[in-house]
């Protein structure tokens, strides 16, 4: 029977801001498991000033207290190994369940980053209250506006090839990682390719609603629990005997992502990987998926911000397949 594994986001238990296959698991798991990820997010230049009324997370506060070794921007709870996953195999994510560990988080830019640097050199930071109970946040602008929130994890991703070494979670690349993909909320499963033994699967950077673009820098960067089914299909999986890079699958949707910095070459990418799913799945040619790509696949801008850009196409279930 499936186990539940329960992981806090204790100094022992995270990373801040680097994926590196050396990088030893936090726990290993058998497939099938439920693994329970408290993720915790923000800087301490970011934290909600005092008399606020907006309390830091405890774990968050030890982390900053600590004095942890920043590789990047995000803090990651993980790796989590998966026994027998090797590389070439499919390391399946289920996300049933992501609850909100906040009741506030924030929104910034600052000075030479985001989509629009060259418009807004300085930095702001806003702090956004959260109402758990009715799943709405109210941005304090004009006479603050409510929005409904859809919480999802910006990062999730395994350890990428030995040879890469410490990489930043600033840049998604084809472990995953920092992919901003506002589709992927619970109920939804990410597909990821595995490079080392065990997968290495963590996740972090948690958001309470995002735009796709993110065009900013943040989304609500918020604390989040991931409930998060790790399964594996070995050799890459029975129905895609090869998985490049990142895929998702919705209750409505198949997803194909593609990164670049260059936004024109992410979204070849995406349309590479899309065309290729389609084959795999449809007694298709290329080039009848390439027409069937401009007439029934939406590619939305995914984000703008993290140096290599996101592109993700969406195919409704039950057109082809």
């Amino acid at each position: 029977m499936p186990a539940t594994h329960h992981i806090e986001p204790t100094l022992e238990n995270i990373r801040w801001g680097g994926f590196d296959a050396a990088f030893s698991p936090v726990e290993t798991v058998d497939p099938g498991d439920l693994v329970v990820l408290e993720c915790v997010s923000g800087a301490p230049d970011v934290m909600p000033p005092a008399g606020s009324g907006l309390a830091i997370p405890e774990r968050l506060a030890a982390i900053h207290a600590a004095g942890v070794t920043r590789h990047g921007p995000h803090i990651l709870t993980g790796p989590v190994a998966v026994k027998g996953a090797e590389p070439g195999d499919c390391l399946r994510v289920d996300i049933e369940r992501i609850d909100l560990g906040c009741d506030w988080g924030f929104c910034g830019f600052r000075p030479l980053v985001g989509t629009l640097p060259e418009d807004f050199p300085f930095k702001r930071v806003l702090h956004i209250p959260v109402d758990r109970q009715a799943m709405t946040c109210t941005v304090p602008v004009g006479p603050g506006i409510t929005l409904p929130l859809a919480p999802f994890f910006g990062v999730m991703g395994v350890a990428g090839p030995e040879e890469w070494g410490t990489i930043s979670t600033k840049e998604p690349r084809a472990h995953g990682g920092n992919l901003d993909n506002k589709e992927l909320v619970a109920g939804t499963t990410l597909y990821l390719p595995v490079f080392v033994p065990g997968a290495n699967f963590s996740a972090g950077d948690g958001h309470g609603v995002q735009g796709d673009g993110e065009v900013c820098i943040n989304a609500l960067e918020i604390c989040l629990t991931g409930h998060f089914r790790l399964g594996l299909e070995k050799g890459g999986g029975t129905r895609d005997p090869v998985l490049r890079f990142p895929r998702a699958e919705t209750p409505t949707h198949f997803i194909s992502m593609g990164m670049h910095e260059d936004l024109d070459l992410a979204m070849k990418q995406a349309l590479r990987e899309m065309i290729a799913f389609i084959v795999s799945r449809a007694n298709l040619s290329a080039a009848d998926a390439y027409q069937l790509c401009s007439l029934a696949v939406d590619f939305h801008v995914t984000q703008t911000v993290n140096g290599e850009k996101g592109v993700h196409g969406m195919l409704k279930k039950g057109l082809l397949f």
